[in-house]
């Protein structure tokens, strides 16, 4: 008989102790640590996709008429797990979104795609492989080396990741029509660079046309990328006293 109620406690504390893994384990896929379980029913991923194109067939969505940095959104969005830093763009019919990615949660990467960065150098001591440099080039949020990491298009990153920063951006932007994520190393730093214009409180309209160029090659197939900011800075300061080469200016 004892034997018995040993074997039915047994049987039970398995029982219990499964349930509670299983609970744990739910309770992680459902979070901003995980984006990588990809299973049927997962609570990130249940509704309406929330990014990425939903105006069907209009060519002139990434057409936009202004832009502003979000401090506010940027910052709630750094704050999700596997994001290292944000900047969120606002317009007057979009959201858009540069990640910098770090090491605080799982699978936000889809399978098979690799980084931007080289951090082969870290094992060596330096931070450039390539040159043996010791030293961060801390113009730029994000470079090839030893930094937050990126991954080229839009499309290698993981789809619940993406959907968890765009049910942030609605929560706090609810008007916006699409809502555009990418972690592409060039995107993230020349969205850096308007932020920091704007920091500076210095107006965005003369960069609109540029912007939009910007934009329409991440997320709409565009074939030429706009001239960068620190570009212009590093023209105008050969040309002090002649005529300014803002565009749109």
């Amino acid at each position: 008989m004892n034997k018995r109620v040993s074997g039915l406690l047994m049987i039970s504390c398995l029982l219990i102790s499964m349930t509670a893994a299983c609970g744990y384990e739910k309770k992680i896929q459902s979070s901003d640590h995980d984006y990588g379980s990809r299973k049927t029913g997962d609570a990130k991923m249940l509704g309406g996709k929330m990014y990425g194109t939903s105006s069907a067939n209009n060519p002139h969505q990434h057409d936009n008429n202004f832009f502003e940095y979000s401090n506010t959104i940027s910052n709630e969005v750094s704050k999700l797990g596997g994001v290292g830093s944000a900047i969120v763009m606002l317009t007057d019919k979009n959201a858009y979104v540069g990640l910098a990615l770090d090491w605080t949660a799982v699978g936000t990467k889809s399978a098979g795609h690799t980084d931007e960065q080289d951090r082969s150098g870290s094992s060596e001591g330096v931070y450039n492989h390539d040159t043996g440099s010791q030293r961060w080039d801390n113009r730029q949020l994000v470079t090839p080396y030893n930094s937050l990491f990126t991954v080229n298009d839009h499309s290698m990153l993981s789809d619940e990741l993406k959907q968890t920063v765009a049910v942030k951006v609605r929560e706090l932007a609810p008007a916006v029509q699409e809502v555009h994520i990418s972690a592409n190393m060039d995107f993230v730093n020349e969205l850096n660079e308007y932020a920091k214009e704007a920091w500076m409180n210095h107006s965005l309209t003369p960069w609109l046309k540029d912007f939009n160029t910007l934009v329409k090659y991440q997320f709409a197939g565009g074939k030429i990328m706009p001239q960068k900011i620190k570009d212009y800075d590093q023209i105008r300061a050969k040309n002090r006293g002649g005529q300014s080469i803002i565009p749109n200016l």
